[in-house]
């Protein structure tokens, strides 16, 4: 046994898990000199469901804040996480994107690249592990882990003796909800050594209550290097606290030889950090053993309660938990990781909102079809029928899914200048990761960073009854006038969203005292009460209208795709005739609202 190295997660994965990826950049650079002090392996600072929150909710740009974490952090190399062929989007991209997005990560900041596939199909990370050879950088071979029949300890050693042929620097096995039991992860990291001479990292959730067991077990078993988060970060949904892991081993021949009190300071400095995200904080803060048969990865649990309460169905988060195996065994027992946990996790809800497998989101049809790759096991055939029905194909897809996609990076880039993107390859692929999402953010990103704060004692409230009223925020005066939920500041109209609780989101130019979203206008027209509604199932945002206006439709015919907890859905007409639309594209809406009316 030698000396165990450490990752810390602090700035990525321990806020994914615990506050829904919330955490700024600027509660991240006061801190990062202590950090950089400490000696880690690693510190895992960037991808994942960090690109999506910056442009999605932060309005800060993750291309400066990777060059901003590079430059606070001169010793320590910045881990990225990397979903192969899918980057850190929610679909494959073709390979000259792929090489594209790598090699830009490298030069803006990027040491060590953790590339990974939800499915474990080696297809789907070959073009990321060459262009991440290319740079020089660490390249990290990560397995995802999950329990099923399907996945053994020798099909787990087999994939990194695979990996280990494309050149792999390490082998990770990541465990994304806590399932790695200590005496099952000391063979498999034994079988795995047996198999390859690399080093071996282990990333492994505490949300179950065995992970500070298991990383130890382990340590013992040979890993080279141990995930962790900052005490204060740590535990629930997140990780084994570094100082935990540290003193454990202190003394012994895999002493880390990290110190205990600057690592005690960086502790202080985030559990103050950390009240400002008590709006998003996880509920799943001890030990929750039903995920040893949910498998919910911890980002994806204090996501999945944002998503519900959005959808105002906070009270079924234990259906939705009951309801993930079965979709999980639907859909071939794929490991849930992103995004397959988003996609078996928005499925979930679905069922239990709707009935199960009444709406199937594109992306779940897209992982029926073959359109993410090989499952470990068959697919449900009955659903397969109905995805490849509703997709118009004739059969699955067999092949390398990215070998169907033609070249596409000029294409993306035409796109993105449309969509106001600057003359710089980051905005490009920003566009390419989120399309839907990033006009809106090119658009607002000079209005600078949202800002979180610790609640305040009496948050104020918009008036319930409606009225006029002045709202002063650091001596400056906002004019309101209130209706329903419709708001309007110094002449500019909003539709509100209170959430439960919490602290505000604060928008550089928007009221500072009100805990509100401010969207787009809700409503391009009211309905008029004489055709037939097309209600909105969910909250979410209109992407696009699937037909002109005016137009004829027959009943069940695509009419409105809308985007719900990042799936895309669609709306068909519940009658035909002549359809009009009462919300434009880029509309943010609520369950029920009308999106239009047939007449």
């Amino acid at each position: 046994m030698n000396k165990v190295h450490i990752t810390d997660l602090v700035l990525r994965d321990a806020h994914q898990s615990l506050h829904a990826t919330r955490m700024t950049t600027a509660d991240m650079l006061p801190i990062c000199d202590k950090l950089d002090a400490i000696g880690y392996w690693s510190l895992e600072g960037w991808g994942g469901a960090t690109y999506d929150s910056c442009i999605r909710f932060l309005n800060e740009d993750p291309w400066e804040r990777l060059r901003a974490l590079h430059k606070a952090l001169p010793k320590t190399p910045i881990m990225m996480l990397l979903r192969g062929q899918n980057l850190l989007g929610y679909r494959h991209y073709a390979d000259d994107v792929v090489d594209a997005f790598v090699e830009t990560a490298a030069k803006n900041g990027v040491g060590v690249f953790r590339i990974f596939d939800a499915l474990n199909d080696p297809r789907n990370l070959q073009q990321a592990a060459n262009a991440a050879k290319k740079t020089g950088k660490h390249v990290q071979m990560a397995i995802s882990y999950a329990t099923t029949p399907y996945h053994t300890t020798e099909k787990y050693a087999e994939l990194a003796k695979e990996y280990a042929k494309f050149g792999a620097d390490s082998i990770c096995i990541k465990d994304m909800a806590g399932l790695l039991k200590p005496y099952e992860a000391y063979e498999l990291v034994k079988a795995i050594k047996a198999k390859v001479d690399l080093p071996i990292e282990v990333h492994t959730h505490a949300t179950t209550g065995m992970s500070v067991a298991t990383l130890i077990k382990a340590a013992e078993a040979g890993a080279d290097i141990l995930d962790t988060a900052i005490s204060s970060m740590s535990m629930g949904t997140s990780h084994s606290p570094t100082e935990t892991i540290v003193e454990i081993l202190r003394g012994t021949k895999m002493d880390t030889n990290l110190d205990i009190e600057l690592l005690l300071e960086i502790a202080a400095y985030f559990r103050e950090v950390r009240k400002h995200y008590a709006q998003f904080e996880s509920s799943f803060l001890g030990a929750d053993t039903r995920i040893l048969v949910s498998q919910v990865p911890g980002g994806m649990l204090s996501n999945l309660e944002n998503q519900l309460r959005d959808q105002g169905a906070s009270d079924k988060i234990d259906q939705v938990l009951k309801e993930i195996p079965l979709v999980q065994k639907d859909c071939g027992y794929i490991p849930l990781v992103t995004p397959t946990s988003q996609i078996v996790g928005t499925q979930s809800v679905f069922n239990v909102l709707f009935g199960r497998y009444k709406r199937l989101t594109q992306e779940t049809r897209g992982l029926l079809t073959g359109k993410y790759g090989k499952t470990p096991a068959p697919c449900n055939a009955d659903l397969v029928q109905r995805a490849l029905q509703e997709e118009k194909m004739d059969a699955l897809i067999t092949e390398r899914p990215a070998d169907l996609l033609p070249k596409e990076l000029d294409k993306i880039k035409k796109e993105a200048k449309a969509a106001g993107a600057g003359d710089c390859i980051e905005d490009v692929l920003t566009y390419a990761m989120f399309p839907k999402v990033a006009a809106k953010f090119f658009s607002e990103r000079s209005k600078g960073p949202v800002k979180f704060e610790a609640p305040a004692a009496k948050p104020a409230k918009p008036a319930a009854k409606g009225g006029s009223y002045v709202v002063s925020v650091n001596n400056t005066d906002y004019n309101v006038t209130s209706s329903g939920s419709s708001i309007t500041v110094n002449g500019a109209a909003y539709t509100i969203n209170v959430r439960e609780g919490g602290a505000a989101s604060v928008q550089a130019a928007a009221p500072a005292s009100v805990p509100v979203q401010a969207a787009a206008p809700a409503q391009t027209a009211a309905p008029s009460g004489t055709g037939t509604p097309v209600p909105a199932p969910v909250a979410g945002t209109v992407i696009k209208h699937a037909v002109a206006e005016g137009s004829s439709v027959v009943s069940g015919e695509t009419v409105v795709i809308i985007e719900s907890m990042k799936m895309e859905l669609e709306i068909k007409a519940p009658v035909a005739g002549s359809i009009h639309f009462t919300a434009a594209a880029g509309t943010q809406i609520d369950a029920e609202q009308v999106l239009a009316e047939i007449r």
